[in-house]
């Protein structure tokens, strides 16, 4: 019955966007390809914005930005893993995993967007504003 919910809550959560982009997929391998397809534009945002980031930060925060964005992976990795578990093995084990990471991709993306948006004076974050 967990396995189940667990499917059910993580399908609900990024449908959505899943049906927008891929309600052409009409087979489930399809379906997976479309999703891995979903997963590498977030992707490439994401390092668009981390490059962009990066290249604002300033020491120490450069290096603390990099073991933050390197913990990150590793969590999104695991957490993305654990999702998919639940149909391990299955045909729609890669849209489950796929949907999660680019769910979770997009967040850190927005949330590195944001620390770009900091004005000045703003002692919470690490960024400098934009020159």
């Amino acid at each position: 019955m967990k396995k189940t919910t667990l499917l059910m809550a993580a399908m609900l959560i990024s449908a959505p966007a899943f049906a927008d982009e891929c309600g052409d997929a009409s087979t489930q391998a399809a379906m997976n390809q479309c999703s891995a397809a979903q997963y590498q534009a977030a992707d490439k945002k994401l390092n668009e914005t981390w490059n962009t980031a990066l290249k604002r930060a300033e020491e120490p925060q450069k290096e603390l930005l990099k073991k933050a964005q390197q913990k990150w992976i590793a969590l999104r990795d695991a957490d993305c893993e654990l999702i998919a578990s639940g149909t391990e093995g299955g045909s729609v084990q890669p849209l489950i995993h796929n949907q999660c990471l680019t769910e979770k991709t997009e967040e850190r993306n927005a949330w590195l967007g944001s620390m770009l948006q900091c004005e000045e004076g703003d002692l919470s974050c690490p960024l400098p504003p934009a020159r």
